[in-house]
């Protein structure tokens, strides 16, 4: 079973540098200078935004702790971050679903 993991991580890897080896083929400039984003760059966007509010919920709740910041301010920066991990817990059991639903298809 160890070797399904390394399996989709190899898959993972080797569409990440199809991805970038063809935006750099077919140019990203001209994606952007119709105003539309690649998908990479949505996701990285995405990641990018849950992280940052991840750290804010932490400082804000360490500052908290400190007894320097509001606690209005620091319950909504802690809810905003646990539902930025609900959703990304989402999104990855819904990839990993996919995923299987994929291996499970006959030939």
């Amino acid at each position: 079973m160890a070797a399904i993991p390394a399996a989709a991580a190899a898959a993972y890897q080797s569409i990440a540098n199809i991805g970038s080896s063809a935006s750099t083929a077919t140019g990203a400039g001209a994606a952007n200078a119709t105003g539309a984003g690649s998908f990479t760059d949505f996701l990285n966007g995405a990641v990018k935004d849950g992280i940052q509010t991840m750290k804010t919920g932490e400082h804000l709740a360490t500052q908290q702790v400190a007894g320097q910041a509001n606690i209005v301010d620091v319950v909504n920066a802690v809810n905003s971050a646990e539902l930025t991990l609900d959703t990304v817990v989402a999104v990855r059991d819904k990839v990993v679903q996919a995923y299987q639903a994929i291996m499970n298809m006959p030939i």
